[in-house]
Parts: C-alpha cells; sequence; structure tokens
C-alpha cells in the first residue's frame, strides 16, 4: 500500500466565510463544493498554491466539531512561503489574530503564528538559512535549557 497524499481537513463554523478569509488572506482559489439543501457546506476544496486543503461546516449530529465548538485546535497547519512577514500580515489584515510576530527561529526559518477567525493555528514561515538536523537539535537544546524564544545567531552559525 502506498499513500498518495495527505491533506488537511478543517471543520468550521462557517464554511462559506472561512472560504472567504482564506482566499483573503492566503489567495486560495475553490476548486469545488458540495452543499446540503439546507445549506451547509458538507465538502469544499480549496487550492494553496499547489496544495489543497479541504473544509466543511460542522455536523454534530456526525460527531463533526468545529474547533470553536471545542474551543481549542490540537493542529497547526505550516504554510512554508516566500515573504512569511507580508503573508502573516495579509493573513491579520483579512481577520486573522497575531499570536506570534514574524521571528527569525532556531529552525532556520522566520515564522510567524497566525489564529484565524475559526479558531485554526497557522504557522507561516520562510527559509532564512539551512540548518542540519544535528545543528538544529543544539541550538534546540540550548533554547530549552537558557528559557529563551528564539536563538539568534551569529554570522558563523553559531548562538550568539
Amino acid at each position: 500500500m502506498t499513500i498518495k497524499d495527505v491533506y488537511a481537513y478543517l471543520c468550521v463554523d462557517d464554511a462559506a466565510r472561512a472560504i472567504d478569509y482564506y482566499r483573503q488572506a492566503f489567495g486560495a482559489t475553490e476548486r469545488f463544493r458540495l452543499v446540503e439543501p439546507s445549506g451547509r457546506i458538507g465538502h469544499v476544496e480549496l487550492d494553496f498554491g499547489e496544495r489543497v486543503v479541504m473544509l466543511s461546516d460542522a455536523f454534530p449530529e456526525y460527531g463533526i466539531r468545529s474547533a470553536r465548538d471545542i474551543g481549542a485546535t490540537p493542529v497547526s497547519i505550516h504554510l512554508h512561503v516566500d515573504d512569511a512577514d507580508a503573508l502573516a500580515a495579509r493573513a491579520v489584515a483579512a481577520g486573522g489574530s497575531l499570536e506570534r510576530p514574524p521571528t527569525d527561529m532556531f529552525y532556520g526559518e522566520r515564522s510567524a503564528v497566525v489564529r484565524d477567525p475559526f479558531g485554526h493555528r497557522w504557522l507561516i514561515g520562510h527559509e532564512i538559512e539551512v540548518v542540519t538536523p544535528q545543528e538544529m537539535q543544539r541550538r534546540y537544546t540550548a533554547e530549552l535549557s537558557n528559557g529563551a524564544a528564539t536563538a539568534k545567531t551569529n554570522d558563523s552559525g553559531s548562538p550568539s
């Protein structure tokens, strides 16, 4: 057996409004949607560049609840982009809330965290340096040992 694709599938409390937000915030385009007679969206596929995110309205009668319904989300979606600062600003302007401003991180990305109006958490980052897994682990250990929010690096790639 071969897994061919993996898709994020979000449940939201107002899929039509979420589709509009994802268009404005991330430039997503709609592939298609399935709507039940009452108007609830049972399935929609959105193109995020070359990647697809699926979503639906909540269907509590089937145990399908939104992040708002449960009061949290244990999942974050990471968008690897060309300009994290610009996309984070765009997502906030479209109605998201900034949880962490764009910051240079120990793992070689500049990244931000935005919570969308539907309770989902988006990590938005772009590469600022190539970091080996060993160096990343060293920096991670140093960061946790020092209690620092980020490990800054000097020109040699070592913590300063």
